[in-house]
This record gives structure tokens, sequence and C-alpha cells, in this order.
């Protein structure tokens, strides 16, 4: 369950975010996959074993991207870019952890 989630996951945040990235050259496309991530991860957090195999952990977990996140931070943070980075930081955190708290709210 956890690599047929995966398997969907993983296209679908690249997928997303090259979509984005002709628009910007912000990080919108990371986010957004994330705060979804985190919606999908309440969501599925009191649901059964398999459920919470295939949705949480595989897909979520290959979805969702800290890696690429703090990566854009980073790169905000080098380039001087201070505001972006601080925006960027504490909407990811507080945008996540809503999500995340309307999904587990809806199961």
């Amino acid at each position: 369950m956890v690599i047929l989630g995966a398997s969907v996951g993983a296209p679908a945040r690249f997928a997303i975010d090259q979509y984005i990235r002709k628009f910007t050259s912000k990080p919108y496309g990371i986010f957004a996959v994330n705060i979804i991530g985190s919606f999908v991860f309440g969501l599925t957090m009191k649901s059964s074993t398999n459920s919470h195999a295939l949705f949480a952990v595989g897909f979520a977990g290959a979805f969702t991207t800290w890696s690429t996140f703090m990566l854009d931070f980073f790169l905000a943070y080098e380039l001087k870019r201070y505001t972006a980075a601080a925006i960027n930081l504490s909407a990811s955190l507080g945008f996540g952890l809503l999500a995340a708290q309307i999904g587990l709210s809806l199961a």
C-alpha cells in the first residue's frame, strides 16, 4: 500500500510544482503540496491500517517534501530575501498545522 501511494504522490508533487513554477519563481508549488499533504495526513490518521499506509504514509509521504521546503527557505535567506524566507517559513508551518487539524477534525 505504501509503494502504491508513493507511486502516485511523488509524480503528483513534481507535476504540480513544475506547473506552478511556469508562472512564478516563488516556491508556491512546494507550499501547496505540503499544505495538501498535511490535510491528507490529518484526514487519514484515524483510518484503517491499509488506508493509512496508502494515503498518509505512501501518498502524502511522497507528495510532501521537507527537503525542498528547506532548500527554498535556505536559498531565499542566502539571496537576502529575508521577508520572503520568513513568510514562507511561517505560512508553511501555520497553514500546514491548520490543514492537519482540519483533516483530523473531519476524520
